[in-house]
């Protein structure tokens, strides 16, 4: 650490993303509040705010509206309110659309918007700068840095002009440490630093395994014609089969845009099966691909999802830090929803921080934190859905009709709570026991392939530097992944990074093509043996996601 230089702040958060912003945002009107000087600084690895930011996505406006009252008067972009929600259950020939009085609150969304959350990160940004937040984009946090007691004291950024050999270039730039009274992490899901805490502090001690699922999307430019601003449709059945966790959704947004995507459950059993391939089917069901006649794809991305919800969430503070949105797990899985969740998070773990650094605390525990969200409306509603991955881990039938009775009939008031065991890569079966999944062939038009979905992406990584999809141990691949598995690698990531290629004697190999990847952390997260650690390329690489 001798040549890195250092900054030094009361509070530094991790990810500008909308927990980490929020958080920022909710430290500064504090200190103005109160008459309080406060430094605060945001890193980003993203190239410039909200350019890895990927979701549906349609917002809950009450976490925003707590933070910025006025946000209509200041231009955030929501607008696009929900004017009518579509339910539908497809089969391979139909689509049989659930009668809106039948409908669960949890998928009623009178009220909400549909927004392009890359958009409200960048104006959350913009918020933050107004109040003098420093963000820095272009800077991946790649380690914690801890005190002689083990407290969480700040990060390093990454060091920039490594090569692929792992030696200094021309252009090498040591990482800069920041350092911190209280360090806040808003990674999102699967965050390489979150993880690394959970793990250090065992902050997962007690809850059920966290679960996944992978988010697909594409933005497309439709005919005026099939434009419907403001129409919510979702789907569950077909392409999936009942016994995988995932559904669909359709937002029809302004200026003849139509966001549609798919999420699939990270726990599926059937090594053959392709998120990203099931999704391009998905998108020739009868009932969904004449939205798409005349249009144009003009994005895509994929991102991963934490859904285990209340039960599966860590303990959210340890000595020195948080966790806050989806790097701890706060999305509702049943609402379809985690943006408004990551605001509330993000703003009450500033109040505790901010409570202790008036008190001239450091580097202890914020329990300010948890106890606020106990007693707060996020875990009123997060606890209503405490059941319903569980369910829908027994099948779909099982799901569709325990969901109802939770959410429609009892409105909530669950007098049970059903538990999860097993982490999602623990539930892959050998592809011996499974059936093969044989997908058609994109026609270019409609469906497409990863590489030209992934260069729409507009992803970009500097090919002379340590590639950042790391393997524990190079020989999994081949004798466990490819052997038992049938190499699920190549098909669980959406970018086309993984490939089994034979070398010059004929023996299979895992060439990764690391340029690819848009940092979705499916791999992270599925990989059987847990043999794949996704760690930080250089800052301000990876996808830049506009509109999405």
């Amino acid at each position: 650490m001798s040549e890195r230089e250092s900054m030094e702040y009361d509070v530094v958060v991790v990810g500008a993303g909308p927990a980490g912003l929020a958080t920022a945002i909710r430290l500064k009107q504090l200190a103005k509040e109160n008459n309080q000087e406060l430094s605060v600084c945001v890193l980003e690895k993203g190239s410039e705010v909200g350019a890895h930011i990927l979701s549906g996505a349609v917002m809950d406006p009450q976490a925003l509206t707590e933070l910025i009252g006025d946000w209509r008067e200041r231009g955030a972009p929501l607008d696009t309110p929900v004017t009518e929600d579509k339910f539908l259950f497809l089969s391979p020939s139909s689509a049989k659309q659930t009668p809106n009085w039948l409908l669960p609150d949890c998928f009623k969304n009178h009220g909400n918007y549909i927004i392009s959350l890359g958009q409200l990160t960048r104006w959350l940004g913009e918020q933050a700068e107004a109040l003098e937040v420093e963000i820095f984009p272009g800077f991946a946090a790649s380690e914690v840095l801890y005190d002689e007691a083990g407290a969480v004291i700040g990060v390093a950024t990454g060091d920039m002009g490594v090569g692929r050999d792992g030696q200094r270039t021309d252009q090498f730039q040591p990482g800069m440490a920041l350092l911190a009274k209280y360090t806040v992490f808003a990674e999102g899901a699967r965050g390489q630093l979150g993880r690394e805490l959970i793990a250090r502090f065992k902050l997962d001690q007690g809850r059920d395994p966290q679960s996944y699922a992978i988010g697909i999307k594409e933005l497309w430019e439709v005919d005026p014609a099939k434009s419907q601003p403001g129409l919510v449709v979702h789907t569950a059945g077909w392409p999936l089969d009942a016994d995988t966790y995932g559904g669909s959704f359709l937002y029809h947004m302004n200026n003849n845009q139509v966001a549609v995507g798919m999420v699939v459950g990270l726990d599926y059993a059937n090594p053959w099966l392709s998120p990203f391939e099931e999704f391009q089917r998905y998108k020739t069901h009868g009932a969904i691909a004449p939205t798409f006649e005349g249009g144009k794809r003009i994005a895509y991305g994929a991102r991963a999802i934490t859904a285990g919800g209340l039960l599966s969430l860590p303990k959210l503070v340890f000595p020195g830090g948080a966790l806050v949105g989806c790097n701890a797990g706060f999305l509702n899985a049943s609402r379809i929803k985690g943006s408004h969740a990551a605001i509330k998070s993000g703003m009450m773990a500033a109040q505790a921080a901010f409570d202790a650094i008036v008190q001239s605390r450091t580097h202890d525990e914020l329990t300010a934190y948890p106890a606020a969200f106990e007693q707060s409306w996020l875990h009123t509603e997060l606890n209503k859905a405490r059941n319903f991955k569980q369910w829908f881990k027994k099948g779909r039938t099982v799901g569709t009709v325990m969901t109802g009775i939770e959410q429609w009939l009892l409105r909530g008031n669950i007098p049970w709570t059903i538990h999860r065991d097993k982490a999602d890569h623990e539930n892959l079966k050998p592809a011996a026991e499974c059936v093969r999944i044989e997908y058609p062939k994109p026609d270019g038009k409609l469906t497409f392939d990863r590489l030209s979905s992934v260069f729409i992406s507009n992803t970009n990584h500097e090919e002379n530097q340590p590639i950042h999809l790391t393997l524990k141990d190079d020989s999994v691949p081949v004798q466990v992944n490819l052997a038992t598995y049938a190499g699920p690698e190549a098909r669980y990531c959406p970018a086309g990074v993984y490939e089994y290629v034979k070398d010059d004697t004929g023996a299979d190999r895992l060439q990764i093509n690391a340029q690819n990847c848009v940092h979705c952390k499916t791999c992270d997260i599925k990989d059987p043996k847990q043999n794949i650690v996704w760690v930080a390329p250089q800052g301000g690489e990876g996808p830049v996601y506009t509109g999405m």
